[in-house]
């Protein structure tokens, strides 16, 4: 009887976040779906049932294609150049020298700005006309660059901005793993005599395994989930280079009214994630935890 009394009381306290989780998770994905297999009409009532039409549409609709193609070089880069710079500038900071600490709150920084912020800075920098890297390119002696109405450069500009977000956070997650390395592996290779390269490739990088594991998955995420810094630097454009698979959802259900066909790309992008997931979550067994 004080068993069953005391899952009632551990339900009651889960209660809110299974509310809050139906209301705000489950409850939209199973609409989704549903609105997926239907055609609605611009207030987003369902008129009559579609079967898998509105599937058909958008494997043979080329825009859709191009915004599968533009997300998915738009996490390669990011997430790639955001554990790099972070692991590099986690290494550096790991080593004991005076006023380090300076350091440390610089590069993590970025971990407390918003994306409206970060946009809006990288968009005045890359301003063609007014920014900070047009103005050095012109004082060199060059060619100023159209860096967001560019298809060639829209791309690696709006990743820029999302790479500078994801420093801080991949830079305190890396340099907590480091300090979480025993300081007697370090006394070993100092005894066995290795140099300092060998035991950052062959020690402290594969100790870092699960930190970089972690970064990979939540990052990845992240990128795919890309909305704000398009929505005000690029709007998508120009040519759809920066066309988002979540931001080619918003435009068309929001400007196209298309809800039904924005649904149906909504559930390709959950598919997209799951078997990236999947995939990641295989190569975990080649994660060295200590």
């Amino acid at each position: 009887m004080n068993l069953k009394f005391e899952e009632r009381k551990g339900l009651l306290f889960c209660l809110p976040a299974l509310i809050m989780a139906l209301i705000f998770s489950i409850y939209p994905l199973i609409k989704t779906i549903i609105y997926s297999f239907t055609f609605t009409n611009e207030k987003g009532k369902i008129v009559e049932f579609a079967g898998i039409e509105n599937f058909y549409e958008l494997f043979t609709d080329p825009s859709f294609y191009s915004s599968l193609i533009a997300t998915f070089k738009f996490a390669t880069i990011t997430v790639v150049l955001s554990i790099l710079i972070a692991l590099f500038l986690a290494i550096i900071c790991n080593e004991k020298i005076k006023g380090i600490g300076i350091f440390r709150t610089i590069f993590s920084s970025s971990l407390g700005v918003s994306i409206s912020a970060a946009a809006s800075i990288v968009l005045f920098m890359f301003h063609p006309s007014l920014g900070v890297i047009n103005e050095i390119i012109k004082f060199f002696g060059g060619i100023p660059i159209n860096w967001l109405t560019d298809s060639r450069y829209a791309l690696i500009t709006v990743a820029i901005s999302t790479i500078w977000m994801n420093i801080g956070f991949g830079f305190l997650v890396l340099t907590a793993g480091l300090q979480n390395i025993g300081t007697d592996i370090d006394e070993s290779c100092e005894i066995d005599g290795a140099g300092y390269f060998p035991k950052l490739f062959k020690i402290t990088l594969p100790l870092l395994g699960p930190s970089i594991f972690y970064l990979v998955i939540t990052m990845t995420l992240k990128a795919f989930q890309s909305f704000g810094q398009v929505d005000i630097l690029t709007g998508g454009g120009p040519n759809n280079s920066t066309n988002f698979l979540v931001y080619s959802i918003y435009k068309t259900a929001y400007s196209n009214y298309r809800f039904d066909y924005a649904s149906a790309q909504g559930v390709i992008l959950l598919l997209i994630i799951t078997a990236i997931m999947l995939i990641k979550f295989k190569f975990q067994k080649k994660v060295h935890y200590q």
